[in-house]
């Protein structure tokens, strides 16, 4: 069962990320402040919703690794702890602030850098969740190296 927990929960952190990034980068385009005021209240709400699936993925990538990883599955786990670090050192305090910060002063310059900031940060755990799943893919052998020119 944790064979498939483990894709489906990184699937689904994925898809939160995707769908955070879609929406706030159109809340920012339409410049509409009851938008970005909406957006940065259904991310902070989903949040939660995102730290289960990215526990999950860390949890069940551990017992799927075992005790000592090497090679592919160490990288893997190295990339956890950098998706990890870079939500609770970025991105949750990004998104706790730039929903007061929505609600209260409104957009500003202040509110446009930590916004530029967040959105970066969560394209950065994107990339990291992808190479993650490609590896993945990989230690299970559903996909194949491509071969060396």
């Amino acid at each position: 069962m944790i064979r498939w927990v483990h894709p489906i929960a990184g699937m689904a952190a994925g898809a939160l990320i995707v769908g955070f990034q879609a929406a706030t980068i159109r809340a920012e385009l339409s410049g509409s402040l009851a938008e970005i005021r909406a957006v940065k209240e259904g991310v902070l709400y989903a949040l939660p919703v995102l730290a289960i699936c990215l526990m999950t993925v860390g949890g069940s990538g551990r017992a799927l690794a075992g005790p000592r990883p090497k090679g592919v599955a160490q990288r893997k786990r190295d990339r956890m702890k950098l998706i990890a670090a870079n939500g609770l050192i970025v991105l949750v305090p990004a998104a706790v602030f730039l929903h007061w910060r929505a609600q209260t002063v409104g957009v500003d310059a202040v509110f446009q850098a930590v916004q530029a900031v967040e959105i970066v940060a969560g394209l950065t755990n994107l990339v990291l969740i992808g190479r993650s799943a490609r590896d993945g893919l990989r230690l299970s052998g559903r996909l194949r190296r491509r071969p060396s020119r």
